[in-house]
């Protein structure tokens, strides 16, 4: 058995469990005595904020996670944009994190490729606005 995980909500915030959306009325504190897929409101995207490909697949591995009856059509689908985003970018850093990425998706842990996702966005945002980027020495 896992350990049980405690979440705190404040009033108004949604926490997603398993596809289902919960909103807290009040401050709250709630024990997950089992295994359960969930999302803090705070790091759901929404549809409008997937302007770059790095956040379309956050948001596809979002999809994942928070509708569980089309989880293996959008596991695919993150699997192909992936694919797509490794043969596109040449920025050594963003490959090796993207190649990080693809082995935690290969894993199944969604909740890890999330986290490595949102600390790729500034180094996306700086490829995009063509912001010098660091060079690899050569030996």
């Amino acid at each position: 058995m896992s350990k049980a995980m405690r979440i705190s909500l404040k009033a108004g915030e949604k926490i997603y469990v398993n596809g289902a959306v919960f909103c807290a009325d009040r401050k709250v504190t709630l024990e997950l005595l089992n295994d359960a897929v969930f999302l803090l409101e705070g790091h759901v995207m929404q549809v409008q904020d997937t302007s770059t490909p790095l956040r379309q697949l956050y948001f596809i591995v979002q999809s994942v996670l928070m509708s569980p009856n089309s989880a293996k059509e959008a596991r695919r689908l993150a699997v192909n944009h992936l694919a797509a985003l490794l043969g596109a970018y040449s920025n050594p850093e963003m490959l090796a994190q993207l190649r990080q990425v693809n082995a935690l998706l290969a894993e199944d842990r969604c909740f890890d490729v999330l986290r490595q996702l949102r600390q790729l966005f500034p180094l996306e945002d700086a490829i995009i606005e063509g912001a010098p980027q660091p060079q690899c020495e050569v030996a």
